[in-house]
């Protein structure tokens, strides 16, 4: 099937959510994880759709939308304006979880980070002030499309002015580590649980 690349739009909302469950289990589907389906999407598609559309797009084929990338330009200003424009709304509808960590469910995991969403360390978002997410499908993968989003996403920020970008990826998808790094994004930074993350940088300059 052929796939094509373009800009999100305001209709493509709801699909986000269903690709960032279908790929919230470290890219694998995470849907039999979650009671509240809306939750992963809440965290890690939403607010970057709705507060930096013009950072986002999307790829479709035949069969819909099957993969995006979004992220805005400055970290630590999007983190401010989530506490503004987003977090507050969703606070309403969901509870803090109160028993010990170590027996949250995914939903109640997800639910902690609306209260208490993670601030990236300055060590990382000042060199690399930008940052993205990207998921696709598995129909759509391994087909370059990934390359091409990324490319894609690192022009436009470029164009608006960021110098570089980074992200975050779990050690365990081990899938997605080997393709940032074919991609040309160099380690950073590896911090072991309970944070469990990989940070990557890269020049948007290419």
């Amino acid at each position: 099937m052929s796939a094509k690349i373009r800009p999100y739009v305001s209709e493509d909302f709801p699909e986000l959510y269903h690709v960032c469950l279908a790929t919230g289990d470290a890219g694998n589907d995470a849907s039999h994880l979650y009671h509240d389906w809306k939750l992963i999407g809440h965290v890690y598609a939403g607010p970057y759709a709705v507060l930096s559309p013009q950072t986002a797009f999307v790829v479709e084929d035949e069969l819909g939308v099957g993969g995006y990338i979004v992220g805005p330009l400055d970290t630590h200003q999007f983190e401010k304006q989530m506490e503004v424009d987003w977090w507050p709304e969703l606070r309403t509808h969901y509870a803090d979880p109160e028993e010990p960590r170590d027996q949250w469910s995914p939903d109640q995991r997800m639910a902690h980070l609306i209260f208490h969403p993670p601030r990236t360390p300055k060590r990382i978002a000042e060199p690399y002030p930008a940052h993205l997410h990207i998921n696709l499908l598995p129909r759509l993968q391994g087909r370059q499309i990934g390359r091409l989003l990324i490319r894609a996403w690192l022009e436009r920020v470029a164009f608006i002015g960021a110098k570089a970008a980074h992200l975050g990826v779990g050690p365990r998808n081990e899938r997605a580590v080997r393709f940032y790094q074919a991609f040309g994004f160099h380690e950073v930074e590896r911090l072991p649980p309970p944070y469990d993350v990989i940070w990557f940088g890269i020049s948007t300059q290419r």
